[in-house]
């Protein structure tokens, strides 16, 4: 029926909570309904003409009489509340056990083992927390001894955030794959390790673009590996080829921004990229807004990201 398929994944954009919301301290959570409230309402026509105000109801956006699309609200199987586990369903591989939670910081054996491997003298943090945060409360200390920053988040992760110029892009992803290959398995096998690289100086620290994910194999075939087994090309746009390790991805064009994202996109569209499968994730939702609690910030990506989707959205009909 189709020649390609377009998924858009808007990283950390919910419309409702789990029924086990609460287990994961999450009970009443609606990021786009408390987004749209507390902004006073979100102007989205081209998620509109595709159904977005049938789903629930969302302050500024109506459920119009005709609809462009089907439109719907799924609940994840996997029990987990994490990137990694909802991409790999999304792509027909729910996580079969949940991936291991760090509410306390890692336990020694995990930093100790860390230490040992990579040959860092010590290590920062140890603790839940933004990252944006953590480097404005730890980065003088990690200018001036070197340490890396390992933190972690809700999600099931294992961060390590370093200066640039203090510990090079080349080291900072050599400790991040000893993490993932050599510290982080068995039952602390995290979903990601994620490296978390930034720049600037006291009191301006600011992360970069050179982020990089490394994530646990899926452990069995996904969509992207049946489809490039069959000879039909599946296209990463964003961070989708780091979330399932490369596995089953035939080209991948990293990106800095949602914008970037939504530009490699129309570009793919308009230069009549090859026929199959296009999957992209928008991180910026989560990463700079989600994270920092900004309303604001939020409602203007999501009304940018539906004034860029008026374009490629008529490509799909």
């Amino acid at each position: 029926m189709f020649k390609r398929t377009i998924i858009i994944v808007l990283d950390s954009v919910g419309i409702g909570e789990m029924p086990d919301a609460a287990e994961y301290g999450d009970a009443g959570v609606n990021t786009i309904g408390h987004t749209a409230e507390a902004v006073g309402g979100l102007k989205l026509p081209a998620m509109t003409t595709i159904g977005l105000g049938c789903i629930a109801p969302i302050k500024g956006v109506e459920c119009p009489p005709a609809i462009k699309g089907g439109f719907g609200k799924m609940a994840e199987l996997s029990r987990c509340k994490d990137t990694t586990g909802g991409h790999w369903e999304i792509a027909g591989c729910p996580a079969e056990q949940p991936f291991p939670y760090y509410p306390d910081g890692f336990p020694a054996e995990v930093i100790d083992r860390f230490k040992e491997l990579t040959g860092a003298g010590g290590v920062l943090g140890n603790i839940p927390a933004s990252g944006t945060e953590i480097i404005m409360q730890l980065g003088d200390e990690h200018v001036r001894t070197g340490y890396p920053i390992v933190y972690t988040s809700a999600d099931s992760v294992f961060q390590i955030a370093a200066h640039e110029e203090v510990i090079p892009l080349d080291e900072l992803y050599r400790m991040c794959k000893i993490a993932r290959e050599q510290v982080c398995v068995g039952r602390h096998a995290v979903g990601r390790i994620i490296a978390r690289p930034f720049v600037g100086t006291s009191g301006d620290y600011r992360r970069t673009a050179n982020r990089h994910d490394y994530s646990l194999l899926p452990p069995r075939d996904t969509m992207l590996d049946v489809l490039q087994a069959s000879g039909i090309a599946t296209v990463s746009v964003g961070k989708i080829s780091d979330i399932f390790a490369g596995r089953g991805v035939s080209r991948s064009y990293p990106t800095k921004s949602n914008d970037h994202g939504m530009e490699v996109l129309a570009e793919l569209i308009d230069g009549g990229a090859d026929q199959g499968l296009i999957f992209v994730n928008l991180v910026e939702f989560d990463m700079v807004y989600g994270h920092r609690r900004n309303p604001q910030g939020y409602a203007e990506a999501l009304e940018r990201f539906d004034r860029q989707l008026a374009g490629p959205v008529s490509y799909t009909h």
